[in-house]
């Protein structure tokens, strides 16, 4: 009875497992034609499946556990990185299980995974793998890249686990990173802590690690146009060592089919120690190497979201040898024809200019102003579009200026104010004189001629009965034509009385006085000749001269260059031209009745001779400067 139930539970148990591997296989399907899949856990059976004890697995894979058997690592890779090439960034323990790395948004950037052994499974050598499954470290990883133009969902990949070796996760960095999410299991027994390796921007991740530096397949094809959209990795002078490409999905996989009948009626077969029992071993077999054969990657999104594109994907001559895909010389493909690696691409009919409206009126009625137009982006099933979805370069102006002509010089003035400036008497109304151009917007401008409509005229509003006020004339011209003039007006004090008597000032103290006279300026009078008073004359008699300073300045009285030379004030001139007449003086007279002879002796010189002689001394002095001024 034992061996029976033993028996049909296997049987259920097979039965179970096949419809979960149906399951696991068009979840591989789903991945090479991108969609959008979940985490294998989707498909983990509950061991209430098959047991019938209605317990759960917990996600330490222990049926009815409570989660205690193991510890859940996870955390974001988000170090600035600089240098172009492979990144180790994070370090997966032996052991681990639902492993979960994930991009955080699409970039140009890869993620790429070798096993601690050396050996590449994914991305690895500068070869970029297609999305789908790759066998590594025990498990397998379901690669994924959204290939969607719209999609911002980075790429990812998952595995169930366990894994029998520590792998590590690089990133092979292009632009600068958008942070990775990773996630794995680990039994709580083994010590586990989060393995991302300290990085140097500018070092190679790898080599820092103490792996071994080797180059790729001599014959590999640089990878062209990735798929994803995304530009290829740009080749720096530190690749990825890998001693072994990353492995292809294989075509055919091993399906268990049934069970045979238990050894045991009842209990278990337990004559071996377990502990002691082999690991299970590989060796190879067909090793002669399968035929080569062009791999095809995903195309690319198309170069152009509109109109006429191009679109590229990737093409390699791979071959499978002892389990393992290589890339291998485009020459052993050469039986089979090469796909094309670029094709044109059309996303949608682009968006064209549209002239919707003709020009406007100019927006002034003189001078220069502008006219517009509406130009709108249309679809090509009409709707309007933003302008970016048309070519900008091909866009019709919709803006122009446009000349309505010269506009003509006029006076404009406002309506008369209605109130008097008096409320009684005599006073004078005002109103606003300008000379515009016709163009509402315009500055006021010089050339309306001299014919200036008058600003103010009089006003009278009756007599004023006993009232005392100042009465005030009209102003004079003003006392300069040009510049600074001054103008007055007769100011009185009036008292209304049947007419209008003249009273004497002190009667209106009480009111303010207006202005008998006030400053002037008609024009600016330009550069003027300005001098100052003549200086004294050198000589008070028979001809001297006299000076003044002359300077020609501008209105605002500095130096000008401008005034007119002919009409230059003279700067010297002569003065006093009438002859010397010697002074009467009564005491000055001869003493010496000779004195004629001091004069021939020439004696006058002498202050006795000149008193004694003082008449004739005198005379020949005035004749001998009457000589010398006529030299």
């Amino acid at each position: 009875m034992c061996s029976h139930d033993r028996r049909e539970q296997e049987e259920y148990v097979v039965f179970d497992r096949g419809t979960h591997m149906e399951a696991m296989r068009e979840t591989d399907r789903k991945v090479q034609r991108g969609d959008d899949v979940q985490s294998q856990e989707a498909f983990s059976l509950g061991c209430d499946d098959f047991l019938g004890s209605g317990k759960v697995m917990d996600k330490c894979g222990v049926c009815g556990g409570d989660n205690a058997t193991c510890r859940r690592i996870s955390g974001v890779f988000k170090q600035s990185l600089t240098k172009v090439g492979y990144h180790k960034i994070l370090e997966i323990p032996e052991g681990s299980t639902k492993i979960n790395v994930t991009e955080m948004l699409k970039s140009r950037n890869y993620l790429a995974l070798q096993s601690r052994s050396g050996r590449s499974i994914i991305n690895g050598n500068w070869a970029i793998d297609r999305p789908g499954k790759y066998e590594g470290g025990g498990t397998m990883f379901t690669y994924r890249r959204p290939n969607e133009i719209r999609s911002t969902a980075g790429e990812s990949f998952l595995a169930e686990g366990p894994t029998n070796e520590i792998l590590d996760v690089y990133m092979i960095f292009q632009q600068p990173n958008p942070g990775v999410q990773y996630e794995y299991i680990v039994p709580s027994e083994k010590p586990a802590v989060p393995q991302q390796p300290s990085h140097r921007p500018e070092g190679n991740a790898v080599n820092e690690q103490g792996s071994h530096d080797h180059h790729g397949n001599p014959h590999q094809e640089r990878f062209g146009a990735a798929g994803g959209g995304r530009e290829p990795p740009r080749v720096p002078n530190n690749p990825l060592p890998a001693t072994q490409p990353p492995r292809r999905e294989r075509e055919y996989s091993w399906q268990l089919a049934g069970a045979t009948e238990c050894s045991a009626s009842c209990g278990k077969e337990a004559m071996c120690d377990s502990s002691s029992r082999p690991t299970a071993q590989e060796e190879a077999c067909n090793l002669q190497p399968c035929p080569a054969f062009w791999d095809i990657g995903e195309w690319s999104e198309c170069s152009k979201t509109c109109g006429l594109g191009m679109q590229h994907r990737q093409v390699l001559c791979r071959q499978i040898y002892a389990n393992r895909t290589l890339n291998v010389h485009t020459s052993r493909c050469q039986h089979l024809e090469r796909p094309e690696t670029g094709s044109t691409c059309q996303m949608k009919i682009c968006s064209e200019w549209q002239i919707r409206s003709e020009w406007t009126a100019c927006s002034v009625p003189c001078g220069l102003g502008q006219k517009t137009r509406e130009v709108r982006c249309v679809s090509n099933v009409g709707d309007f579009v933003p302008d970016e979805e048309c070519n900008m370069n091909l866009r019709p102006i919709d803006v122009e200026n446009c000349d309505s002509g010269s506009c003509a010089r006029s006076w404009f003035y406002t309506e008369w104010g209605n109130k008097c400036s008096a409320d009684c008497g005599m006073g004078v109304r005002t109103r606003g004189v300008l000379c515009l151009t016709n163009h509402i917007s315009s500055l006021p401008l010089e050339g309306c001629g001299s014919e200036r409509p008058a600003d103010a005229h009089v006003c009278n509003n009756g007599l004023c009965e006993n009232r005392i006020e100042w009465f005030s004339g009209p102003w004079s011209q003003c006392s300069a034509e040009c510049g600074a003039g001054s103008q007055q007006r007769s100011v009185v004090c009036l008292k209304s009385d049947e007419g209008f008597v003249i009273m004497p000032p002190y009667e209106c103290s009480s009111l303010d006085r207006p202005l008998g006279q006030q400053s002037c300026h008609l024009k600016a009078c330009g550069a003027k000749w300005y001098h100052t008073d003549w200086s004294a004359c050198s000589k008070t008699c028979e001809g001297g001269f006299r000076v003044r300073e002359v300077r020609c300045l501008s209105d605002d009285t500095l130096p000008s260059e401008d005034c007119d030379e002919q009409l230059r004030p003279v700067e010297r001139e002569d003065c006093n031209p009438e002859p010397c007449l010697p002074g009467i003086d009564e005491n000055c007279r001869d003493k010496y009745f000779n004195c004629n002879v001091v004069v021939q002796a020439r004696l006058c010189v002498y202050d006795y001779y000149k008193t004694t002689c003082c008449a004739s001394c005198s005379r020949v002095s005035h004749r001998q400067s009457i000589q010398r001024g006529r030299r």
